[in-house]
């Protein structure tokens, strides 16, 4: 049943975690000295808007499903 899960979802599930990285490494390296930035300010924002940002990259490149109804 996971297993399943992980091979129908797994750009998705690869996109995240590489967003994820990449938003805290962004977090890391560049951040926001002052604190006023909303998202690069606290590196739990910067992950999770990360994560969504690669979810949704690789969501892009998912297959089409053809789907039969059964009418010609």
């Amino acid at each position: 049943m996971v297993k399943e899960f992980i091979i129908k979802h797994y750009l998705k599930i690869i996109g995240a975690a590489t967003g994820a990285i990449g938003g805290y490494l962004y977090y890391y390296f560049v951040g926001c000295q002052s604190g006023t930035c909303p998202i690069t300010s606290n590196p739990y924002i910067s992950i999770a808007y990360g994560a969504l940002m690669g979810y949704l990259l690789l969501d892009l490149f998912k297959k089409k499903e053809k789907k039969t109804d059964g009418s010609n």
